[in-house]
């Protein structure tokens, strides 16, 4: 039994390095007398993953580090139609761009480093809105060429998407052989989401991690080192400190040059009036 020296949460996992709840080094101990944690949970069948908006208790566990390893709610998205669900008080307005955690450094990016729009998503690999917007934004990234850069955040719904910390990790984990090796690791999870997320449990999910690793041309000695190693924790940490300055709730999330896709804009027809409303300003 493993417990968190400042928060007092106890884990039955003995693999965790980390707390869940606020990133301590957990020690071995007795499990103490405290209340569960808050649940994430997925919004209705049509909108985004959201996590639960109680401040006291939305305390980053997509900010998990080192984290460790840990279907949920085989819920299907349809890009064309729904709603999201709004909880609690309006989102206040997004912080000026040099006021916030700069996220994983260098960041993962696709496209021209020169373009004059920037796409960048928070995303969780094992989220069916992410996996349903995975070929939209393939789309997007192919009609806009060169005017479009993308970078992608680690934004890993736990406990409610119970793999998506260790999908995060090999994802980050491909990336330290290559930035070329992370985006092909990142679409083989999102292209294969619904095989590796009903995997029967964590051990089995990895054992289909590294074979994507082998497929994809990585070392699979140098990425099962690296899975539970301190740059992979680090990486996904950033990112979710960025992820909570400004606020993300849901998955995905999408921000245009600085500006967030607030309210109905995040559904790709609202997304590309953004992209265009952004290359028109230029």
């Amino acid at each position: 039994m493993k417990s968190c020296p400042s928060c007092k949460r106890s884990y039955d996992d003995e693999s965790l390095v980390f707390c869940l709840e606020d990133g301590s080094r957990l020690t071995t101990g007795a499990r103490p007398k405290v209340e569960s944690p808050t649940m994430r949970y997925s919004q209705a069948s049509h909108g985004r993953q959201r996590a639960a908006t109680n401040p006291m208790k939305r305390v980053l566990p997509f900010l998990i580090i080192a984290v460790v390893l840990i279907v949920a709610l085989a819920v299907m998205w349809k890009l064309s139609s729904g709603s999201r669900q709004v909880n609690g008080p309006s989102r206040v307005a997004t912080p000026p761009p040099g006021s916030l955690p700069p996220g994983a450094t260098p960041a993962h990016v696709r496209g021209n480093a020169n373009a004059p729009v920037t796409l960048e998503e928070f995303a969780d690999f094992q989220c069916p809105s992410c996996g349903a917007y995975y070929a939209e934004l393939k789309k997007m990234e192919a009609d806009f060429g060169d005017r479009l850069r993308v970078i992608y955040r680690e934004n890993p719904l736990y406990p409610n998407h119970q793999y998506s910390i260790i999908a995060a990790q090999a994802a980050e984990a491909a990336g330290l052989q290559g930035e070329d090796k992370f985006w092909a690791m990142h679409d083989k999870l999102f292209e294969n989401q619904t095989t590796w997320a009903e995997a029967k449990d964590k051990d089995a999910a990895v054992a289909i991690f590294v074979d994507y690793a082998k497929q994809v041309g990585l070392n699979p000695d140098q990425f099962m080192r690296e899975l539970n190693g301190e740059a992979v924790a680090a990486r996904i940490f950033q990112d979710g400190k960025r992820s909570h300055a400004l606020g993300v709730q849901s998955t995905p999330s999408f921000f245009v040059n600085g500006k967030e896709a607030a309210g109905e804009s995040w559904k790709p027809e609202g997304l590309r009036k953004m992209i265009n409303d952004a290359l028109n300003a230029q």
